[in-house]
């Protein structure tokens, strides 16, 4: 088994790290109503995915 001759720095080790961190999310624009929603998504708010209406908005009749 391989092991180390020299112990790495706190300095190297963490430069080594420095590529390891999470990125922002992106958000597009929806066409149809304008809110922000996840790409290659349903938009939460319309139901509209690529042009199309594909998840029914519920209305609240009383």
């Amino acid at each position: 088994m391989a092991t180390p001759k020299k112990k790495t720095s706190k300095s190297r080790r963490n430069m080594r790290r420095s590529h390891h961190a999470l990125g922002g999310n992106s958000y597009h624009e929806c066409p149809n109503c304008g809110e922000l929603k996840a790409p290659h998504n349903v938009c939460a708010a319309c139901g509209h995915y690529d042009g199309k209406e594909v998840v029914a908005k519920k209305t609240t009749e009383e």
